[in-house]
């Protein structure tokens, strides 16, 4: 049986995880699962929800608007994409300004079903993790990608855009938190982060992953290499 263990919390299986979640919009931004995401939240709307869930399962739900939103609409409640991540709570600080410094570690992706109809300052979704119930299993795939590769491309990138890594971290790292936390890095836009979110498998998560280096390293080199449309 899958099981996980975020935090103080273990969900051995879907009847664990939470039918209903709060929603945290963010654009250009993905949780996947035991990958951490620190959060600087300011908004009343949010920190409303961090009070919340502080107070029940301590779970939040991270998603994307629709990728031709504007800012204004962004301001407001934008149509969302259909698949998100939820997250825990496992790191919390008050700032003393009125701000939150949280981390959210990821347990599960979800299919967003609906939203409840309330006055909540804050949007609350109706979630079905059923199609990603193999996120609970730590290290599924594992095996199947090619962490050579990866690697190799990764080098390569980090050299044409004259960046550094911390190469002890990296090779520490087993191959799915590596994939993962480089796909929630990963400089691409909104389109390429959800195209990498819904991936079916670890395998499929890094080889595009790979694919969208290798597109980035052909337009530097004068290629003609395009993105996700």
């Amino acid at each position: 049986m899958a099981s996980m263990t975020v935090g103080n919390a273990t969900y051995a299986g879907l009847d664990d995880l939470p039918q209903v979640v709060p929603l945290f919009v963010l654009p250009g931004a993905i949780l996947l699962p035991r990958s951490h995401m620190p959060l600087n939240v300011f908004e009343p709307r949010y920190t409303a929800m961090i009070d919340s869930a502080l107070r029940t399962d301590r779970m939040i739900g991270v998603i994307q608007p629709q990728f031709d939103t504007s800012d204004e609409e962004l301001a407001g409640r934008p149509k969302l994409c259909t698949v998100g991540c939820m997250g825990r709570i496992t790191g919390f600080q008050e700032s003393g300004d009125g701000r939150y410094l949280i981390t959210l570690s990821g347990v599960s992706r979800f299919e967003l079903r609906g939203e409840l109809e309330e006055r909540a300052p804050f949007r609350r979704g109706h979630v079905d993790p059923t199609r990603f119930a193999s996120d609970l299993k730590t290290g599924l795939g594992e095996d199947d990608v090619d962490r050579e590769l990866l690697l190799s491309t990764l080098k390569e990138y980090l050299s044409v855009n004259d960046l550094e890594a911390d190469w002890d971290s990296v090779n520490s790292a087993s191959t799915e938190v590596l994939v993962n936390a480089l796909c929630m890095m990963s400089p691409y836009g909104p389109k390429e982060k959800q195209a990498l979110l819904e991936t079916e498998n670890l395998k499929v998560r890094a080889d595009t992953l790979i694919a969208l280096a290798e597109v980035e390293l052909a337009r530097g080199n004068g290629g003609a290499g395009s993105t996700l449309q």
